[in-house]
């Protein structure tokens, strides 16, 4: 797994930062979580639950609203539709730079935020809240006796968490425009509620008034002895297994549905070799009829680097041709050859400076080999093993000429 730090714009142009925590290996889907009022995206049940659910192939942005953590702007100046606005702009980086999530998570004061987000996100299939209110207006009993005061004051400090904050009068006028669950009962997506009995910051109460609201499909999950932290590890890998398991269900394969099998599975004919487009930088998912890996571009060239490279997979296929040519002839001559170690280089070199390139070409392509054998060998089977590599298959492919046809489908 891997994460990249990533800022992007709200809609005041003030730089928010997050994190997006990449699988190791295919991405199954993309996921926006939003993180409890007044946290940030390093708050530890967010950060866990990213990373576990990168460990299920999901792939996780968190991101700090506006005045908190990284994020520029003052929190005083926020409000819930701000926030609201942020997650939008949270969707729309990922949308423009890898894939629309499919997926919104929600923890507490995030979980209010993405049911009422989700409505201005076509491409969203499934919701989850985490110890989440129904409403956003629900967050005002936080402020204590604060809140009354605000009736005759543009602001108050109040104390949340342990840490003192701002809190001006239009954050609570902006509340009262969302004391509705009309939205959650038209929210048409798949909806997975988790909270805890003893919840001591939101009621479980709340769970019930959005499972209540919403229509099917919809799932309750009882998080016994969590806190509304989710403090505790176990708890937070819990919710990421349970979610990821759960997610797959309607999150499904997004790629060429009527080419797949009743497992959910692509179906890869033999002979034949599929790349799907992961996200929209370079992630590319390789499949064949029996296997799957990705291929990348290094961070530095605007990939994610899950994946070799192009190049270094052309390397590969001759790299390994090469050994298991050479594997093959050892053991048919009943050599002693202990292992095989192939190196391989590719660059582009000046056709002046090949004697034996084509007088048109500009350039030409050069790869090196270099093979390491160990074992107790004459000149002469080194000198064989030699000529048994050059006529790997893979090498006499290259070295035809190769014509590729390609042409376009719906």
């Amino acid at each position: 797994m891997s994460n990249i730090k990533i800022s992007f714009n709200n809609q005041h142009g003030q730089a928010l930062s997050g994190i997006l925590e990449m699988p190791a290996g295919a991405v199954k889907s993309y996921a926006l979580f939003a993180h409890c009022f007044t946290c940030s995206k390093d708050n530890l049940a967010a950060a866990r639950i990213a990373r576990s659910l990168a460990a299920l192939g999901i792939a996780v942005l968190r991101f700090d609203f506006t005045g908190l953590g990284n994020s520029e702007g003052e929190f005083s100046s926020t409000n819930f539709s701000s926030n609201l606005q942020d997650l939008l702009a949270a969707a729309n980086y990922l949308e423009q730079q890898y894939a629309a999530p499919a997926l919104l998570i929600g923890h507490s004061f995030g979980g209010a935020a993405v049911l009422a987000a989700a409505q201005d996100l076509p491409g969203v299939k499934a919701i989850v809240t985490i110890g989440a209110p129904a409403t956003a207006a629900h967050v005002k009993h936080l402020f204590g006796n604060a809140y009354h005061e605000l009736r005759d004051k543009q602001s108050v400090q109040v104390e949340l968490g342990g840490r003192s904050f701002s809190i001006q009068r239009q954050f609570v006028e902006d509340l009262k425009k969302y004391n509705s669950i009309a939205h959650i009962k038209s929210l048409k997506k798949a909806l997975l509620i988790f909270h805890s009995p003893s919840d001591d910051v939101v009621s479980i109460d709340e769970a019930s008034r959005i499972y209540t609201a919403a229509k099917h499909p919809k799932s309750f999950v009882s998080l016994d002895r969590a806190d509304h932290l989710l403090s505790n590890p176990e708890d937070s890998r819990y919710v990421a297994e349970v979610l990821s398991v759960w997610a797959n269900r309607y999150l499904g394969v997004d790629q060429a549905a009527d080419e797949t099998g009743d497992s959910g599975v692509m179906v890869v004919e033999q002979g034949s070799v599929v790349v799907l487009e992961r996200d929209k930088k370079f992630t590319r998912e390789i499949l064949t009829p029996y296997h799957r890996l990705l291929s990348d571009e290094p961070i530095a060239l605007g990939g994610t680097n899950l994946g070799m490279n192009p190049y270094e997979l052309l390397l590969a296929a001759l790299g390994s041709c090469t050994s298991m040519t050479l594997r093959m002839y050892a053991n048919h001559k009943q050599l002693d050859l202990q292992s095989i170690q192939v190196k391989l280089h590719h660059n582009r070199i000046h056709a002046e400076d090949c004697a034996n390139c084509d007088k048109q070409a500009a350039v030409t392509d050069r790869i090196t080999r270099v093979i390491q054998l160990t074992g107790k060998l004459s000149d002469q089977q080194r000198t064989r093993l030699l000529e048994i590599a050059n006529q790997c298959p893979v090498h006499k492919t290259l070295k035809n000429r190769i014509q590729v046809e390609t042409t376009l489908t719906d």
